[in-house]
């Protein structure tokens, strides 16, 4: 791929022949196959390291080829279903988990407009584009959630329904956080296209105290409680450590997944991993840049253009990816009851907040004379407090009075008859103080 001239238009999407629109289809098709094929490798050599273990290393230079074993073996184990089982759906639940993993990355950019070698085409890395891309990703992404639920109630078991039904209300617990943090970025970005978001991270100027001050354009640096929110929220979607309760082993045995094998089983592990890359690659877009390079390489002329946004692109997704791993390796796995809680009244409420004081300080700043630097500074101590009251510890709860023995209790006191309440029963260590 060389540099396009400025003098060549760019045709834009919708206008690419069909057979530059089907080999764009088939090269992220490859990636993600190979990609996941990778990660998988990746993952059981960082995680061995940290353990102090050595991971696969026998297929393949360093073990690469151990993932390809390991899919080779899936596919022709024997294919076992069991019996009481909804055939139709149970063989459906796999397809419907696997197919929008691969449809939610023909909106995500992998670069500007190229020239394809060997030809006079010039084309965008990037299959499509839409108004509404990241409404898109999210609205694909959550068709998933019913192969999920669907391959759990299909399996006539009860480790598998109650895994299915755990994983759609984390997923879609997560879902609602996950979307509150983006919406900060569609007020920055002024839409919800993934190009026109990542062209809208190119630079951002400051206006401080008269001074024009020059910063990353990065939503990461600039909208970073969204950041924040973003990544947990993320890591709660795709059912990951530490989050990744529906497959309990202590619990659900696998959860949903407690009754497939072969290739069904391989299709959910397809979708788990290439899930993860999705939203990897939406973070990357809609945080870091997209495919515009970090700085200080950014200073390069030629960074931003032919091939080398795509090695920027990767090496903020893997870097993510890297993420995923090291939790894996280092966090244990949270209780359901703490790991709601967290989603629905901490994150949520904090994304709620944050936005009303983003939306507050873009439409004062547009449509009043009033000072952004002192809004801003009246919004970053409002912001102060409120993570310092987080930490604020509750009024502790009141010891409930014990019943003396002489009273008599009324069983039907209240119109219904309830048992007697619990009489605290004093330790050896109480009557030792008593005396």
């Amino acid at each position: 791929m060389t540099n396009i001239p400025l003098a060549v238009p760019d045709a834009g999407f919708g206008h690419d022949p069909w057979w530059v629109v089907g080999l764009k289809v088939l090269l992220v098709f490859v990636f993600l196959i190979v990609l996941t094929l990778f990660n998988i490798w990746w993952e059981r050599r960082v995680v061995a390291r940290m353990q102090h273990r050595i991971g696969p290393n026998v297929h393949g230079p360093q073990g690469l080829l151990q993932s390809l074993a390991d899919g080779m073996k899936l596919m022709f184990k024997e294919d076992l279903m069991p019996k009481g089982v909804d055939k139709l759906v149970y063989v459906a639940a796999p397809v419907i988990v696997s197919i929008p993993a691969f449809l939610t990355f023909a909106v995500i950019p992998f670069g500007p407009t190229v020239k394809i070698p060997f030809t006079d085409t010039y084309t965008r890395l990037q299959i499509t584009d839409l108004p509404v891309s990241v409404l898109y990703v999210m609205a694909v992404a959550s068709i998933g959630i019913y192969g999920i639920v669907l391959g759990g109630w299909s399996s006539n078991s009860t480790y598998s329904l109650l895994g299915g039904l755990r994983s759609s209300a984390q997923m879609i617990s997560y879902e609602v956080a996950m979307g509150l943090a983006l919406v900060t970025v569609f007020l920055f970005a002024g839409s919800m296209s993934t190009s026109e978001i990542v062209a809208a991270q190119s630079h951002q100027t400051v206006h401080l105290f008269g001074t024009a001050i020059s910063l990353p354009g990065w939503y990461a640096f600039l909208l970073f409680p969204s950041f924040v929110i973003y990544v947990i929220s993320m890591i709660g979607e795709t059912n990951r450590a530490p989050f990744d309760l529906p497959e309990a082993e202590g619990e659900l045995v696998a959860g949903f997944l407690t009754e497939y094998s072969s290739m069904k089983y391989a299709m959910f592990f397809l979708a788990e991993y290439i899930n993860m890359a999705t939203v990897s690659a939406l973070a990357t877009t809609l945080f870091l840049g997209g495919w515009r390079a970090p700085w200080p390489i950014s200073i390069w002329d030629g960074a931003n253009s032919g091939f080398w946004p795509v090695l920027w692109f990767v090496g903020k997704m893997m870097c993510f990816i890297f993420f995923y791993i090291w939790l894996r390796g280092t966090l244990p796995r949270l209780r359901y009851d703490q790991f709601m809680r967290l989603g629905w009244k901490v994150l949520i409420p904090i994304s709620l907040a944050w936005i009303l004081l983003v939306a507050t300080v873009r439409a004062v700043g547009r449509e009043t004379t009033f000072s952004r630097t002192t809004l801003l500074v009246a919004a970053g101590i409002v912001l102060v407090f409120a993570v310092i009251s987080l930490f604020v510890p509750g009024k502790p709860k009141e010891d409930k009075t014990e019943v003396d023995d002489g009273e008599e209790f009324d069983a039907f006191a209240g119109g219904f008859p309830v048992p007697p309440p619990l009489v605290k029963t004093p330790s050896r260590s109480e009557e030792a103080r008593r005396g």
